[in-house]
């Protein structure tokens, strides 16, 4: 019987040991790598949209019935002078007049069309049915001389160097600035001025139409 030399032996037992070591099961798997999952697709963000502002409001030029460049006079309305028929007024405008309520013979005003809610800028006054008087209330209107609604007592004195002045009947310190025909007709240019000096409305006609107060009340 061969007898395997002492050396070769433990060798063997070595071995054998090792290999049972290696297949036991209980030896941890070998750990798993970790791969960290992929990053979704990076989305853009939506670009900014830059908000507009809306326009800055403007003032509206001047609107509604204007009359021509220099029709308003001393003498009357373009071809429509002191004493002229109501049909006459109405061709000298050319364009749509509304009549205001009045007793036949009376005294009433013929409108401009379109009317504003917020009063009228301009009337013509008829009274026994003759023109006498033409009333204004828009600054954007010239008075014979160049005054306005808006313009300040100095500003009109400067305009007009013959003027009278009175106080105005109904408006606690506010004042009536008349100026006759400087030619020498019988037409005449009232401003009615506020407690502030401001012009608010003016009128021309001839007496008695041009001086009532009232207007047509």
């Amino acid at each position: 019987m061969r007898v395997l030399p002492i050396t070769a032996l433990a060798f063997a037992i070595a071995c054998s040991a090792c290999t049972g070591r290696d297949a036991s099961p209980d030896a941890a798997p070998p750990a798993a790598s970790t791969v960290a999952p992929a990053a979704p697709p990076s989305v853009a963000a939506p670009a900014t949209v830059a908000t507009v502002p809306p326009p800055a409001t403007v003032a509206p030029p001047a609107t509604g019935p204007m009359p021509a460049e220099a029709a308003i006079g001393y003498n009357g309305f373009g071809p429509a002078h002191w004493g002229a028929s109501e049909e006459q007024v109405r061709q000298a405008w050319g364009k749509d007049l509304d009549a205001s309520p009045g007793e036949p013979g009376g005294c009433h005003y013929l409108f401009p069309l379109p009317r504003s809610g917020t009063g009228f800028r301009l009337a013509f006054m008829i009274e026994a049915g003759r023109f006498g008087r033409l009333d204004v209330r828009a600054p954007d209107i010239a008075a014979p001389g160049g005054g306005r609604v808006g313009m300040d007592k100095a500003a009109l004195h400067r305009l007009y160097p013959t003027v009278s002045e009175q106080p105005h009947k109904y408006v606690e310190g506010g004042l009536n600035l008349r100026v006759a025909d400087p030619a020498g007709g019988q037409g005449a240019v009232v401003f009615e001025l506020d407690p502030a000096g401001k012009a608010t409305a003016w009128r021309v006609g001839v007496p008695p139409q041009v001086d009532y107060v009232e207007g047509c009340s």
